[in-house]
């Protein structure tokens, strides 16, 4: 037979009120190769799907309580459920009672009293098709796996890790017009590198972009989850903090500029100043521009103010 799990049998759920009736279900499957669980009424077949995810359910449909068209809808009215084929064993002949069956979503039918052959052979053509689905949906996991790397490499920088520049621009244009809607305060903050060139220069690329690493590991440590930190370009950086007016970004903007001067970083002391700092200028929506082009042109520009005015410090006026 052609196996659903690796290496492993089929598991097929005999479910039948009338002992006698499993024990000949069980005995004809079990001969053919498969795994067998077992339920007495429509109550305990829902729960030892729940328990043991079967392949296939053979189901009986003269139950009492919960009878097994009632529980066949069940199964088919749940996401987890829906796909595991379901044999309705009946000793029904009508017409009425198989549209019946259809209706409550059955994929099969069998009259008692059965054929063991053609029970079996039922059987093995509706695990065939539960294979394919189960292929199929593991080829859409793997696929739509695959669209979330690629999604998240589009938005990442391949270096830092941090969001890129393009993303930066649609996150902050989303987090404008939200605080436009709210009448409420986003801040950003642009970061620079103090005499990054210098250090890439003397030290090489390799250990400049170590020093990027570090630098981006030390934003995205030292901020809320729902801030979004990104890298500009080059030795550039730049912080979009939400719900967040000037004065609480200055903060923020402070305790980074500390943090990444009290860095050993290695060979700093070859750096003009002696260290590794960075710059930085803060600007606030709305008082400081009340578009990303205006919002980000206030933050460069106390930035270039910051970097005038002898680097490692923060600007936010001006």
């Amino acid at each position: 037979m052609e196996n659903l799990r690796a290496n492993q049998q089929a598991k097929i759920l005999v479910v039948d009120d009338i002992p006698v009736n499993i024990q000949l279900l069980q005995t004809h499957l079990v001969g053919a190769g498969y795994q067998t669980v077992v339920a007495h009424n429509g109550e305990e077949a829902l729960e030892q799907v729940k328990k043991s995810s079967p392949d296939l359910v053979l189901l009986d449909v003269m139950m009492p309580k919960l009878d097994g068209f009632e529980t066949c809808r069940i199964l088919k009215s749940d996401q987890k459920t829906r796909y595991i084929p379901v044999i309705m064993v009946t000793a029904l002949n009508e017409i009425e009672d198989k549209i019946k069956g259809i209706e409550a979503g059955a994929d099969d039918f069998i009259t008692k009293p059965f054929n063991k052959l053609e029970l079996l052979a039922r059987v093995k053509s509706l695990l065939r098709i539960k294979t394919l689905h189960d292929a199929l949906q593991e080829k859409v996991r793997l696929l739509e796996q695959a669209k979330e790397r690629l999604r998240e490499l589009a938005v990442t920088d391949g270096l830092t890790g941090l969001n890129n520049y393009r993303y930066f621009k649609e996150y902050l244009l989303q987090e404008v017009r939200r605080a436009e809607r709210h009448q409420s305060r986003v801040s950003l903050i642009m970061i620079d590198i103090d005499y990054f060139k210098n250090y890439n220069d003397t030290h090489g690329h390799l250990a400049g972009d170590e020093v990027l690493r570090h630098i981006a590991r030390l934003m995205q440590d030292n901020i809320r989850n729902i801030d979004f930190a990104a890298r500009y370009g080059g030795e550039e950086f730049a912080i979009v903090l939400s719900e967040t007016p000037l004065e609480a970004a200055r903060v923020v903007a402070e305790k980074l500029r500390i943090l990444v001067e009290q860095q050993p970083f290695p060979r700093q002391e070859m750096q003009p100043n002696g260290n590794i700092t960075v710059s930085m200028g803060v600007a606030s929506f709305p008082q400081d521009g009340k578009s990303v082009e205006k919002l980000i042109e206030s933050a460069d520009q106390r930035l270039y103010r910051a970097k005038a005015e002898g680097r490692n410090r923060v600007v936010d006026e001006g």
